[in-house]
């Protein structure tokens, strides 16, 4: 957590809270809950969320334009999480243009219903006044708000720096959760489809042009950790051909754990035949090679494409 990330699409990672409950196939085998438990072993379970006020102010020390992946361990919009740290947390990404912070949720109903209060934006009800003893600990309290109330009417909504996003795995939840993200006040809309558990058709074509409408970036990508499913390359290339067709960056993450037998390379022959292998559908196996050796090749090609 922090500064340097080994996650491809982001940057750095900043999480002011933590800890997060299941509700789809995709939280399955998680892996901020592998991480979480390697972290703080049987001291705390994960379906503890739990908020940081003392990490709000770490972006703003960080004085290097980055990518910044809120939340990698929870999930911001968490029903768990009260909407005034939300507020304040959305302080800290106001006072800190230079950043892009990207926001994935697998709620994007209260996402879609926070952002589009600060539309229409109540200062009595989003007065971020902290009581004195809310200050006490956490220096870095008032490094973000200082001693006079900051509060997010000041500022132009949506944030140009704030690409708001919903995590997807198969059909089912695509058409649950990007109809709403589309309904949400942003400046740039994306949809991150992993880990990919089956094929997915996005609707892009069917979009009108124009921010108000248009999801503005892909990521997509297979399972790692002990537990992973596979992902056909088929459901890989459905998602990148989708956007080429309409002009939306793809960015493929990474194959997860297991390549199928057709996109064997030749340096991965050996490997294969030494690794577990699984029955695919379509008659062909997937072979585990782990997530390092199968690597993130789509076609001969890596897709490493970002919003502008």
């Amino acid at each position: 957590m922090g500064d340097k990330t080994s996650i491809e699409w982001t940057d750095a990672t900043w999480n002011p809270v933590t800890g997060c409950s299941k509700v789809s196939q995709g939280c399955k085998n998680c892996y901020a809950e592998r991480v979480f438990s390697r972290a703080y072993g049987k001291e705390r379970k994960f379906t503890d969320v739990k908020c940081h006020p003392e990490r709000l102010g770490q972006p703003l020390r960080w004085k290097k334009p980055r990518r910044i992946f809120v939340n990698s361990m929870s999930d911001l919009f968490h029903e768990s999480v009260p909407v005034e740290f939300i507020d304040r947390v959305f302080v800290v990404m106001a006072q800190a243009p230079l950043h892009t912070f990207q926001i994935l949720t697998k709620r994007p109903e209260r996402m879609r219903d926070y952002s589009r209060v600060l539309v229409s934006l109540c200062p009595k009800r989003r007065s971020l006044r902290m009581r004195d003893s809310m200050y006490k600990g956490h220096p870095a309290e008032t490094l973000v708000c200082g001693t006079k109330p900051a509060h997010i009417g000041k500022f132009p909504w949506p944030l140009h720096n704030l690409h708001l996003g919903v995590s997807i795995e198969d059909q089912q939840t695509a058409d649950e959760r990007i109809p709403l993200l589309l309904q949400t006040p942003a400046a740039v809309r994306f949809v991150s489809a992993e880990p990919l558990l089956g094929p997915i058709d996005l609707k892009l074509s069917t979009q009108s042009s124009g921010l108000s409408t248009q999801i503005d970036w892909v990521i997509a990508g297979g399972e790692s950790g002990p537990n992973a499913r596979p992902m056909h390359p088929d459901w890989a290339r459905g998602l990148r051909d989708q956007c080429r067709m309409v002009g939306v960056p793809f960015f493929f993450k990474q194959w997860g754990e297991w390549l199928h037998e057709s996109e064997f390379r030749a340096g991965l022959a050996e490997v294969g035949r030494a690794s577990k292998r699984m029955e695919a559908g379509d008659g062909l196996q997937f072979i585990r090679v782990g997530k390092k050796a199968a690597g993130n090749v789509l076609d001969g090609m890596r897709y490493r494409e970002f919003p502008s």
